[in-house]
């Protein structure tokens, strides 16, 4: 701002903290003319705090001489101030005594503040807030006033003629007033109010009127004393609220009991209700009816039911604000009717809540009920089939006699097991109830669904491995061109390998069980092999399988190819050791069996062999060979020539011999 009009505010403030501070001292006959330089002792500060306090500050310099002694003074009126929770920013001792103006009108401000303006209150808002909306309510029904602040609003005089007119409207008429006059208006009314209603004169006409922005904290501190005064004559209007407030406590009174009946008869009634429908309730006998009931039994406890408290204590609570009401005016008590007491609905509730407990118990009762049927018919089924599946155990490992008989039995058992499949499923579904009804435990069977559905399994597979052996019996029996051991190493590769117990091979299954029995073939050879086996199927059946291992060891048997196996074992020798048998794998009884037969070797060595005994099966394979082809020459011309050249096996042929 200009310095001018600093110069101008700071003046209208310092003379009208001047007038503030006379009114507040008056009673001690101090008389204050040159505000900062009469504070500069501290003495007349100490005597403001004590007017505006009622309180003593305790001893001080009354007349002090020394500049110390105006030091402590002031300290002690700071002091004061401070304790009270005053908040001063940057105000000290020596802004007092050296008189410093801005800081000294700031600290009186403070106290104005505090002490004369921080008590107005509207709506909870600051002191500042509230005195600007009690003006500017008491005022609003003015046209020609408008209060928005504590500077411009108020400098034509208008806003004091309005607070004079809506408070005391027998010592001002504001209609007749010449609005254009704003100094005689806003003199006639500083008259008034300091003649009529004892508020003193803080402002000139001239710190106001047709001045652009009058000082804002002279203003309020006037205007302060406008409220005060005025808010004594408001006693008259609070009596007439007093009465207006009375009328409407009555009617809320009344409004009370009335939404108390209502209420009170619909809670009474929607109880009785709920009661009824309980009473009234059936069970179908399942499960899911009883946990569907059960369900909304616990929906209802935890939702209508803690309505019905919550309204049930509300209405114990109104009646009593209903009793409380009237007995703060003296008035006769008011009793609801007979039915809507609360002592009746104290016995309504009584008999929900034992109507309620019945409720519950029939509910856990009938769930028990139902669990148990159900516990009791899995468990008859359960062991039912659990007897089922232990006899068809015992008829399987009991099996004896001929084949063609055991296979009849084994049969009729197969045929017998599509029934337990479906026994089976009947089992599950009631497993299946029994999940829902969330039962774990069942002290009338040891058996689960899981163990039968297992236990099944077991028996089908039992029964599906014996059906294939005996019908495999049934091919082996006919295979009469197979040793026992032979036929026993068969089946038991083709068992082996049939791993999905089809009592069939796949192509590669067929494929890894000729490889295991050292029949080794080309992909495009085992693909014929197992084309021409199986007919043209995707599978071989034992049968087949057996036949055509017959065909391949039939092949496999030729005096050429055991010839070619002792020369493999010999590594080419024309003689073979123990050693060599050794090394080949070929079991001991064998061995000792071939050594004791085998004719010694008479001709040249190696040198790793000498020392060791040498056996000539070339020789022992002419005398092996049919007479016929002995007696012929040929063949051991021929096993005798291939001793010097190597010998590989023939196509199709395998590279082992069996």
């Amino acid at each position: 701002m200009a310095y001018a009009e600093q110069q101008r505010w700071i003046t209208v403030q310092q003379k009208t903290f001047t007038k503030w501070l006379n009114t507040k001292v008056e009673a001690r006959n101090i008389v204050v003319r040159d505000l900062i330089a009469d504070l500069s002792d501290g003495v007349v500060l100490i005597h403001l705090l004590e007017c505006l306090s009622n309180e003593s500050l305790g001893r001080y310099a009354s007349k002090p001489k020394l500049r110390v002694q105006r030091f402590e003074n002031a300290n002690t009126a700071l002091d004061f101030v401070k304790s009270k929770g005053i908040q001063m920013v940057n105000v000290g001792a020596e802004d007092v005594v050296n008189g410093n103006q801005k800081i000294v009108l700031g600290l009186i401000w403070t106290l104005i503040l505090r002490f004369t303006i921080s008590d107005i209150n509207e709506e909870g808002m600051s002191a500042k807030e509230g005195l600007l909306l009690w003006c500017q309510r008491k005022t609003a029904c003015y046209d020609d006033v408008e209060v928005r602040d504590f500077s411009a609003s108020w400098n034509d005089g208008l806003a004091f003629c309005a607070l004079l007119d809506i408070h005391r409207p027998d010592l001002i008429d504001f209609d007749t007033l010449d609005k254009s006059d704003h100094r005689g208006n806003m003199q006639r009314a500083f008259d008034i109010a300091h003649e009529e209603i004892g508020i003193p004169k803080l402002l000139d006409v001239e710190d106001v009127c047709d001045v652009p922005k009058p000082d804002e904290r002279s203003l309020m501190t006037y205007i302060a004393y406008w409220f005060h005064a005025f808010s004594q004559m408001e006693k008259v209007e609070n009596a007439g609220r007093r009465v207006e407030k009375f009328v409407n406590n009555m009617q809320g009174a009344w409004e009370m009991q009335s939404a108390y009946e209502k209420r009170m008869r619909a809670l009474l009634k929607a109880i009785q209700e709920q009661v009824d429908s309980w009473q009234n309730a059936e069970f179908e006998g399942t499960y899911a009816d009883a946990k569907r009931q059960a369900s909304e039994f616990n929906t209802y406890k935890r939702g209508q039911k803690r309505k019905w408290v919550a309204e049930k204590s509300d209405l114990a609570t109104l009646l009593g604000n209903i009793k409380t009401k009237l007995g703060t005016y003296r008035l006769r008590p008011w009793e609801p009717p007979a039915d809507l007491t609360l002592e009746t609905s104290e016995q309504v509730w009584s008999s929900l809540s034992q109507t309620e407990m019945n409720r519950a118990q029939l509910i856990n009762e009938t769930i028990r009920d139902i669990k148990n049927a159900l516990r009791k018919s899995f468990a008859d089924k359960a062991n039912d089939f659990a007897m089922a599946l232990n006899t068809m155990q015992l008829a399987i490992s009991g099996l004896d006699g001929d084949v063609e008989d055991q296979l009849h039995h084994v049969r009729k058992l197969s045929d017998n097991l599509a029934p337990m499949d479906r026994y089976l499923e009947t089992i599950a579904a009631v497993d299946e109830k029994c999940e829902e009804a969330n039962i774990e435990e069942n002290d009338f069977t040891t058996y689960t669904y899981d163990e039968l559905s297992y236990e099944l399994g077991l028996v089908k597979s039992s029964v599906q491995k014996k059906l294939a052996f005996l019908e495999n019996q049934m091919v082996a029996r006919s295979m009469t061109n197979l040793t026992p051991i032979q036929l026993e190493e068969f089946e038991s590769v083709f068992r082996h390998f049939d791993r999905d117990e089809t009592n069939s091979l796949q192509e590669l299954e067929f494929g890894a069980a000729l490889a295991s029995l050292g029949l080794v073939f080309s992909e495009e050879e085992m693909h014929d092999y197992f084309i021409e086996t199986s007919a043209g199927r995707d599978h071989v059946t034992f049968e087949q399988f057996i036949r055509f291992m017959v065909n391949v060891t039939e092949d496999q048997n030729t005096a050429e190819q055991v010839f070619q196996s002792f020369r493999e074992v010999a590594d080419g020798k024309p003689y073979v050791t123990e050693m060599d048998l050794r090394h080949s794998l070929v079991p001991d009884e064998v061995i000792d069996h071939l050594v004791g037969i085998m004719p010694e070797h008479k001709g040249p060595n190696t040198a790793e062999d000498r020392g060791l005994p040498q056996y000539d099966y070339i020789s022992f394979m002419e005398k092996m060979i049919d007479e016929e082809r002995g007696r012929d020459g040929a063949a051991p011309k021929g096993l005798q020539d291939r001793t010097d050249r190597s010998i590989s096996p023939r196509k199709g042929g395998a590279l082992n011999g069996i």
